[in-house]
């Protein structure tokens, strides 16, 4: 099973951006912020294009998926 990672606290973080500015710039709520860091939520297509150009880096630098071991 893959899990789907993100970089976007470390990004806003970086950006010095709250929560709610880096919603402001891309049209989503805070909350929608909060669940995608928490990785409760996967962004739209459009929506992680969104914040890939908020922070001007490519998709890809944010957004990563993460296959999980199984247990054999």
């Amino acid at each position: 099973m893959s899990e789907l990672v993100n970089r976007v606290r470390e990004l806003r973080a970086r950006d010095r951006l709250s929560q709610q500015e880096l919603a402001q710039r891309i049209g989503a709520s805070r909350q929608t912020i909060a669940l995608i860091e928490r990785g409760d939520y996967s962004p739209s297509v459009v929506l992680a294009l969104k914040i890939a150009a908020a922070f001007k880096v490519q998709v890809e630098d944010i957004f990563s998926i993460q296959e999980e071991e199984r247990e054999q």
